[in-house]
């Protein structure tokens, strides 16, 4: 199957529904290609792999484009399952072949800690499945604090994430002229979205309205297993 330089598929390593960070990010970034000409088609991994039909069309898609998007969410520091078992499948299928393209590969992915530098081992992951696999690695953003986007458009959530909007600006114009993400929007979506102090008083906060609403607000320090 040929190789269209102008597609691009999205794929998207959240289980969250309906809409993730990760695909709110990954939509957007794809939404500035399309404005150069570029064409998209979007691959939810939690979906897509649920069948060897789902995985065949995954495949297929993923022989198609030219420039791959994945978008993920951190666990834990590493990539979640869904995005292994679909990296796997998609090395082991280009194994199998003779004569693969090179195709390109860049990927965004947002943690929960405020501090983007979470990401980093991630990242250096998908660069070395890139190399292994044959893809062209053209770059990696890396976001902290992602929960602060509430699976919305960067765009929409205002002067929180202006430089998150200006750094996929940035990247979708190079990608487009067939570079890697620039070093600017690599480090300008990484800057903080909010103080990390607040940030954390904020999760500490969502974690107690949680607790009062199931009724264990009293029991969040308990040690059940502390011991004496």
């Amino acid at each position: 199957m040929m190789v269209d330089e102008k597609q691009v598929l999205l794929l998207v390593g959240s289980a969250k529904r309906p809409r993730s960070n990760s695909q709110a990010l990954g939509v957007y970034l794809c939404g500035r290609l399309e404005a150069e000409g570029y064409r998209t088609e979007t691959a939810l991994l939690s979906r897509a792999q649920r069948s060897e039909t789902g995985q065949a069309e995954l495949l297929a898609a993923s022989d198609r484009a030219g420039l791959i998007v994945l978008a993920f969410p951190l666990y834990v520091d590493s990539l979640p399952y869904l995005v292994v078992k679909a990296l796997e499948s998609m090395a082991d299928h280009r194994r199998s072949r003779d004569g693969v393209a090179v195709q390109r590969l860049v990927c965004l992915v947002n943690c929960g800690f405020p501090e983007a530098h979470h990401n980093d081992v991630a990242l250096a992951i998908c660069r070395r499945f890139a190399a292994e696999a044959g893809f062209r690695w053209a770059g990696g953003l890396a976001l902290g604090g992602g929960e602060a986007l509430g699976g919305q458009s960067p765009a929409a959530r205002g002067g929180m994430t202006r430089h998150v909007v200006e750094a996929l600006d940035l990247a979708a114009a190079a990608l487009a002229r067939g570079e890697e993400v620039p070093a600017e929007a690599v480090q300008m979506i990484s800057r903080p979205l909010i103080p990390a102090r607040l940030y954390t008083w904020m999760g500490g906060l969502g974690w107690w309205l949680q607790a009062r609403k199931h009724g264990v607000a009293r029991r969040l320090g308990a040690r059940p297993y502390g011991g004496e």
